[in-house]
C-alpha cells in the first residue's frame, strides 16, 4: 500500500471518529458544562425526568422521542418540573414549514395559560409563519434586527439569559445562533411601560414571578427540541 493510500485511509478514520463523537455529544453534558455548572434537562431518551404537562403531573403521550430530540406531535404545554429563578437556558429548536411555538419562563401555574404568567422568547418558520412576531424575539414586546434562523427543518440553537439585579429586576438577553437579537430588563421603567400596552397588562401575575417554570409551547404544530441544559446564576452586582 503506499504512503498516500495510507494518508487518506487514515484521514477518513478520523473523520469517522469526529462523527461518532460529534453524534454522541447530543444531549450530554460536556466536562466543561459541568465545571460551569450546567444541568442536563433531557437525556434523549425520557423527558420526564425533568418536564410534565401544565397542571398536570405527567407528560403528554403526544410529546414523543424521535432520534434524540423531544418533539411536539400533539397535546398541551409541558413545563420543568423544577423552577428557575435567576438562569442561562440554552437548546436547540427545529421547526417545520410554517411552524410556531415558543419558549417561556417565569411561567406559574395559577392562571389559565403559560403565557398568561410566563414572558416568550418566540419560534417560529420566519418565511412562512403567520405571526408579525419573528423566531428570537421577546413576544410582543422586543423585537430584533437581525434573523439568522436557519431552513426549515435545520436546527436552531437557542441562549436564554435572565438574571437578577441587586435591584430586583432581571436582566435578559436572547442569542440564537451565536448572534445577540435582544436585550431587556423585567421590572425595569422600560419593560412595565411596554407591557402596559399590550394585552398582558389584562394579566396580573404577568412576569411577576421571581421563579416560575420553564415552559415549551404547544401551538398546533410539530417542533423539536433536544441539547436542552440550563444553569442558575449569581446576582448582578
Amino acid at each position: 500500500v503506499g504512503s498516500s493510500t495510507m494518508k487518506l485511509s487514515h484521514a477518513i478514520a478520523i473523520l469517522v471518529a469526529s462523527s461518532a463523537i460529534l453524534c454522541s455529544a447530543e444531549n450530554e453534558l460536556t466536562a466543561q458544562d459541568k465545571t460551569g455548572g450546567w444541568k442536563l434537562l433531557f437525556d434523549g431518551k425520557d423527558a420526564s425526568t425533568h418536564f410534565r404537562g401544565y397542571k398536570s403531573e405527567n407528560l403528554p403521550k403526544e410529546w414523543i422521542v424521535r432520534d434524540g430530540a423531544l418533539v411536539r406531535t400533539g397535546g398541551g404545554d409541558v413545563i420543568t418540573r423544577e423552577k428557575y429563578d435567576s438562569f442561562e437556558l440554552t437548546l436547540d429548536w427545529k421547526i417545520g414549514k410554517g411552524g410556531n411555538s415558543g419558549v417561556m419562563f417565569k411561567v406559574l401555574e395559577s392562571a389559565g395559560a403559560p403565557y398568561e404568567t410566563g414572558p416568550e422568547c418566540q419560534i417560529l418558520d420566519n418565511k412562512d409563519g403567520q405571526d408579525p412576531n419573528k423566531a428570537g424575539w421577546m413576544y410582543a414586546l422586543y423585537p430584533a434586527a437581525v434573523d439568522t434562523t436557519k431552513p426549515v427543518g435545520e436546527w436552531n440553537t437557542l441562549v436564554l439569559k435572565c438574571q437578577k439585579t441587586a435591584a430586583g429586576t432581571y436582566r435578559c438577553q436572547h442569542h440564537l445562533n451565536g448572534t445577540l437579537y435582544v436585550t431587556y430588563e423585567i421590572g425595569s421603567v422600560d419593560w412595565i411601560e411596554k407591557v402596559a400596552k399590550t394585552k398582558f397588562a389584562d394579566w396580573k401575575d404577568f412576569g411577576k414571578a421571581a421563579a416560575g417554570h420553564i415552559c415549551l409551547q404547544s401551538h398546533g404544530d410539530e417542533v423539536a427540541f433536544r441539547n436542552l441544559k440550563i444553569r442558575e446564576l449569581p446576582e448582578l452586582k
